[in-house]
């Protein structure tokens, strides 16, 4: 709920403080007061697209706030929670215009842009108007403002979960046949590179292994002569005979020395079991270096095998089995590929068919609640003067989407028989103010009232009994929310709970405009005004008593 806006120094505005009241609020003057500019400095603030130029002659920047009252469910807190600002039951805009044309504004008292008041805009104020195409003359949200009549929150939820599996299997089935594509391309390298690799089966340090190997066979000639010759001095016939002879001797004489030479054969039985090790160590080698001739030559085949494999891979010998694995299973994927495109077609299809059910169900639904939207205009037409009006909600087919498949219109025809139309190009100027009126009416007994409605000069072009029709759904619509009524139409302006009057007046030969809150006998003052013109008449007085007493 709109509670209060202050605007300073914007068009011909100088200083302008207006606290806004729950129910139906108006505002009249004169052509050319300043109403409109009210509207524009409101815009402003919510960011709306409007005038470029709309600080005051003289003045180094224009400024507009505009604070709020936020119901604890109310949409705006959302939006502020999502961007990240400060969120309580108070909110402030404020929103200023240098006169070099830089736009800042703020948020609670944080920096915001643009963009961020638009979405506030949205859960905060709706203008509706001869000219508003952000509202109900806009085709293009006709279809969300069905559906919100409708509360048809359960059928888009499934209408858009079953679009976005139908799009998530049409996403798999077109990588799948892409990447069979890719794969058909190469085929034949595939089936020979595999062929290739599964009879050289190369292992993970493999080629380390016969490197080493070759290396040693090569040696083997030149190191195998020292290594005989080391072995001999070893065994039975060098070292190891001496050292037995020695300990034998020693064992021999221990018993005369009085344990002086424990410490010796001990030491000395140690050297036999290392000295015996190394002699197993040089007889392995020795076996290990006495190999077949033909044995290198196998190895070094088997080494320039894989070394060749590589490098025609580009990959490193180790990396073999690696990409030995990978190649394996592309060739499998394309060996199984009829089965897996099979598959997936096959849950295509069933996604299809999920949001086949799901759109149908949203069609009928829409066209059931659109039923019931009709018969209510009609409803409202009829006190509005327009009985013989027809008003159409269009249901199109239209391009598959996340909510249906359906293109939804709100047509009129201003008399049964004559061809139908868009709302803003068949009816008349006063003709459609009552239509947007009717139609909103129905709406706002589904949506509630949390947003504030702003209804500029909707009442023009007609007058007497059509006016005060228009006065009292005007009424009904503030009822538990908040409405602003531009009006030239004292019937609408007698029928408000709080009255304001914008009038223009010169200071200096500046032209500035001022917005003044009524009191009852102001208030008949100017709906006496409103009826007589220049010259207001005893009859015109009376005729606004009337009209305030209903």
């Amino acid at each position: 709920m709109l509670r209060a806006l202050e605007i300073r120094d914007l068009l011909i505005i100088d200083r302008l403080d207006l606290n806004f009241q729950p129910g139906l609020n108006v505002l009249t003057g004169e052509t050319g007061a300043g109403k409109s500019i009210l509207l524009d400095s409101l815009g402003f603030v919510l960011g709306w697209r409007g005038r470029a130029e709309l600080v005051r002659a003289g003045a180094a920047q224009g400024e507009v706030t505009a604070v709020f009252e936020l119901s604890p469910g109310h949409a705006a807190r959302a939006v502020l929670d999502e961007v990240g600002l400060p969120v309580s039951d108070e909110l402030i805009l404020r929103r200023v215009n240098s006169a070099d044309g830089r736009k800042t504004a703020w948020i609670n008292d944080r920096r915001a842009s643009g963009e961020v008041l638009r979405r506030l805009s949205e859960t905060l104020v709706e203008l509706h108007g001869q000219h508003d195409d952000r509202g109900l003359l806009n085709p293009s949200g006709h279809r969300d403002i069905l559906d919100a009549y409708a509360a048809l929150t359960a059928e888009l939820a499934a209408a858009r979960g079953a679009w976005a599996e139908q799009r998530s299997a049409r996403k798999r089935l077109a990588e799948a046949e892409a990447a069979l594509e890719e794969v058909r391309a190469e085929e034949d390298f595939l089936r020979h590179a595999v062929a290739e690799l599964d009879k050289l089966a190369p292992e993970p340090g493999e080629e380390t292994e016969l490197d080493q190997k070759r290396r040693m066979m090569q040696a083997a000639e030149r190191i195998r002569a020292d290594i005989a010759r080391a072995g001999h001095s070893l065994g039975n016939d060098g070292a190891e005979g001496a050292m037995a002879d020695a300990l034998r001797w020693l064992e021999g004489a221990a018993e005369g020395a009085e344990g002086r030479l424990d410490a010796a054969i001990a030491a000395l039985t140690r050297a036999m079991a290392e000295l015996d090790e190394a002699a197993r160590e040089v007889d392995d080698t020795l076996e290990l270096l006495d190999f077949d001739p033909r044995a290198l030559e196998d190895t070094e085949e088997r080494l320039f095998a894989i070394r060749g494999l590589a490098r025609k891979h580009n990959v490193l010998p180790d990396e073999l089995a690696e990409l030995r694995e990978t190649l394996s299973a592309r060739l499998s994927a394309l060996d199984h590929s009829a089965e897996e495109l099979d598959a997936l077609n096959a849950e295509l299809r069933r996604t299809e068919k999920a949001y086949d059910a799901a759109a149908t169900a949203l069609t009928e639904a829409r066209r059931v609640s659109a039923a019931r939207l009709d018969a209510a205009v009609a409803g409202e037409l009829a006190p509005l003067k327009m009985e013989r009006a027809v008003f159409r909600t269009e249901i199109t087919e239209a391009p598959e989407g996340p909510e249906g498949r359906d293109a939804v219109a709100f047509t009129v025809a201003t008399n049964p028989g004559a061809p139908s139309g868009p709302l803003n190009k068949i009816a008349s100027g006063g003709e459609l103010s009552r239509f947007l009126l009717a139609l909103k009416v129905c709406l706002s007994e589904e949506q509630g009232g949390e947003v504030t409605m702003i209804f500029d000069e909707i009442d023009r072009g007609v007058g007497g009994a059509t006016a005060a029709a228009v006065g009292r759904r005007l009424a009904a619509l503030a009822e538990g929310g908040q409405v602003l009524v531009v009006t030239h139409s004292p019937q609408v302006a007698a029928l408000g709970a709080h009255h304001w009057r914008v009038a223009k007046r010169v200071e200096n030969d500046i032209t500035l405009s001022s917005v003044t809150p009524l009191g009852d006998g102001e208030r008949e003052d100017e709906i006496a005004r409103m009826l007589a013109g220049d010259t207001v008449t005893p009859e015109a007085r009376a005729a606004a008593r009337a009209l305030l007493v209903g």
